[in-house]
């Protein structure tokens, strides 16, 4: 039996590979998507929106992983068109699928705010 971590793996191996047909066996039909911008959004409305960015992507590079219960956490740096970010992912799984994620958006790699400096979102960059 393949583990909750490796189905994670597999979804973002699909990215890389543009294989939507290995995708469509991990997420469960009821599956749910959530990120600053979307709010538990159905698998449809996931492919429709969030599918398409596979196209440029080039890489995941996964920086920990971890599993409890029926959750894997995973913090990667993806690398998209040449560009690097990193983020953090909560996949919620039932019967060997996913059928939640929650993306937690991270930073440029290498990262934008200078060593010890904070940028105000209201404001301008704090390299500006």
């Amino acid at each position: 039996m393949i583990s909750d971590q490796d189905v994670v793996r597999g979804i973002l191996q699909a990215y890389v590979d543009k294989d939507r047909e290995a995708i469509e066996q991990l997420i469960a039909e009821d599956f749910h998507f959530s990120s600053p911008i979307d709010n538990r959004i159905d698998r449809d409305a996931y492919f429709r929106l969030c599918w398409p960015s596979s196209e440029n992507m080039d890489d995941f590079e996964i920086v920990r992983m971890a599993s409890d219960r029926d959750a894997v956490f995973v913090t990667y740096i993806g690398t998209m068109g040449g560009r690097r970010f990193r983020n953090t992912e909560v996949h919620t799984l039932r019967d060997g699928e996913v059928v939640e994620v929650e993306v937690y958006f991270g930073w440029n790699v290498p990262h934008d705010v200078p060593a010890g400096e904070h940028a105000d979102p209201q404001t301008k960059p704090a390299s500006s």
